[in-house]
């Protein structure tokens, strides 16, 4: 394990590709997570907090990646846990990941969301689910 720091948006690419896992050291819950989001797309296995803003839309089951409490030993079980898996689990976990991200976490979805949310505010018959155009 090697702490590194903020990267330069030029820098991502490269260091996606030299990882096995990515560490997200979080210690305060949090909303979506975009360092997530980007390790999701390069198709990298995740080691995260289970926060619930984190399993509930991110790491939703162990295919993903390893979760672990807000405590040392929690950390060090999931830790174990990725290594004792090896790379071809850890190359599995993150090409399963990778397609839940591109079926979950697109711009066209996001456009849509937020086409949603703003229709919502403005008419409330917008903020039921589903809606027949969502079929």
């Amino acid at each position: 394990m090697k702490v590194l720091g903020a990267l330069e948006p030029s820098e991502l690419s490269n260091f996606y590709n030299a990882i096995d896992v990515f560490f997200n050291p979080t210690l305060r819950p949090q909303g979506l997570d975009l360092t997530l989001m980007e390790a999701m797309h390069c198709g990298k296995p995740v080691l995260t907090p289970n926060y619930p803003s984190i399993v509930g839309t991110v790491v939703v089951n162990q295919t993903f990646g390893y979760t672990f409490s807000s405590n040392v030993e929690s950390f060090v079980d999931a830790l174990e846990s990725a290594v004792k898996d090896g790379p071809k689990m850890l190359q599995n976990k993150g090409i399963a990941f990778r397609k839940h991200a591109l079926s979950m976490f697109t711009a066209s979805k996001m456009a849509d969301t937020y086409e949603r949310f703003f229709l919502c505010m403005k008419n409330p018959r917008f903020c039921q689910y589903p809606l027949p155009t969502d079929c």
